[in-house]
């Protein structure tokens, strides 16, 4: 039995806990969010638990399936190793506007084999009508990097000896260690159908970095910071947020339709903390098509995410890179920032569709391609890197559409991995 199966029977092996709560409420918040299906005739893992540990219980029409999944947080991929702990999942839609969008939230605490400790709490919250959306997160972790370093794969054969490290050709690993603590918060207001405008702030703190080289000039890392001034042993990245958000996708969970853009401007100022100034702009572009009405979740998933330096200096491990987007999703079949510069582009395409009647399993198959700068003249766009895999999807909460993800992934230079998580990557 193959490492991948194995994590699959334990982890379905475990039931989830259900919660109720009467149906006047979250079914009738829920039905713009499923204008073409009747979800009793969806079968998730509610549905599983209730076959098995209740197989007499008489439906109760008075009440509604739950818009909350807590589950335990078990996870597996080449960057963290396997990872034990519980995670809460919600979804619902705020007020009684059929327009409003529908807001999710998440919690979790887990450990990992790779020795990192790690909590998060984040939310995505629109009020009724549209008329703000509130986007945050709380990162506290003891956290463990694989650095591979800088660029994009490309082989040099001549230069510097400082610059020969940071353009190791055997892209050998370099682990950092680090005590790493975020805080962001975006607050956008509607100003028309559809479309946001937003600000906010965002606080990267990180302290205690060690890793194999204590003179910061043998590690792609130490020599990154002697060279932009940053010390070695911690940084802070703290900055102002301007973004502009236009979305028209059904669910942001697993859509079916629509699309969601943002465009956006981080401002880092050392007057509020951070160690240097600098000034990034990024862009998160997701277009979804349904291919089949009788089927809408048969789905072709486009995404292009990209992050770009516009002044100033940013620290090392906040280069944008594989896995950086605000999910931490992008790039399967690499560990996080085994690609990274002060430029970065990754694009996806992803098939999804069913596999059984009652939407139980569905299937993926999917493909990525990386590209970023370096230091030494490769420019964006220049040099590509490849992805692709497939996968299973099991519907764990049909109210929310939330699904159980389980990839396999491959990259070059001997990259794959086992990618488990809840909800689609994009």
């Amino acid at each position: 039995m193959t490492k991948g199966n194995l994590i699959f029977l334990m982890f379905i092996s475990v039931s989830t806990i259900a919660y109720s709560q009467p149906a006047n409420h979250l079914a009738d918040s829920l039905k713009p969010q499923q204008p073409t299906q009747n979800l009793s005739h969806q079968y998730d893992f509610g549905n599983l638990e209730d076959a098995i540990f209740k197989p007499h219980k008489k439906p109760d029409s008075s009440r509604s399936k739950s818009g909350i999944t807590v589950v335990p947080n078990i996870a597996a991929n080449p960057t963290i190793g396997f990872q034990g702990g519980i995670k809460a999942v919600a979804g619902k839609k705020l007020g009684s506007d059929s327009n409003t969008l529908f807001s999710v939230a998440a919690t979790s605490a887990s450990i990992t084999t790779k020795g990192i400790i790690y909590f998060y709490l984040n939310h995505n919250v629109f009020t009724p009508g549209n008329k703000l959306n509130l986007q945050g997160n709380l990162v506290i972790s003891k956290s463990l990097a694989p650095d591979f370093g800088l660029g994009i794969g490309k082989t040099y054969n001549e230069g510097k000896d400082l610059d020969s490290v940071l353009a190791d050709p055997t892209h050998k690993v370099y682990p950092i260690h680090s005590v790493y603590f975020n805080f962001r918060e975006k607050v956008y207001k509607k100003v028309s159908p559809n479309l946001f405008i937003g600000a906010g702030l965002s606080f990267e703190i990180r302290r205690n970095i060690t890793n194999s080289d204590s003179s910061g000039t043998t590690t792609p890392s130490g020599v990154y910071n002697n060279e932009h001034g940053f010390p070695q042993n911690r940084y802070s990245a703290n900055g102002f947020l301007f973004n502009v958000e236009y979305i028209t996708r059904d669910n942001p969970n697993r859509a079916y339709k629509g699309i969601y853009f943002d465009a956006g401007l981080r401002v880092n100022q050392t007057w509020i903390g951070s160690t240097k100034n600098s000034a990034q702009f990024t862009t998160d572009f997701r277009k979804y098509f349904s291919l089949s009405n009788s089927h809408p979740e048969t789905v072709l998933a486009f995404w292009n995410w990209g992050s770009y330096l516009l002044g100033g200096t940013i620290p090392y491990l906040e280069l944008p890179g594989t896995a950086r987007d605000g999910s931490f999703r992008s790039g399967r079949g690499y560990t996080t920032q085994y690609f990274k510069g002060s430029k970065f582009n990754d694009t996806e395409l992803e098939l999804r569709f069913p596999i059984l009647a009652n939407k139980f399993v569905s299937g993926v198959v999917f493909g990525n391609l990386q590209t970023g700068n370096d230091e030494h003249g490769t420019q964006l766009f220049q040099v590509f890197q490849p992805g692709y895999g497939g996968g299973l999807r099991i519907l764990f909460n049909k109210a929310t559409r939330t699904n159980l993800c389980l990839d396999y992934a491959y990259g070059k230079f001997g990259n794959k991995g086992f990618f488990l998580n809840l909800n689609e990557a994009f």
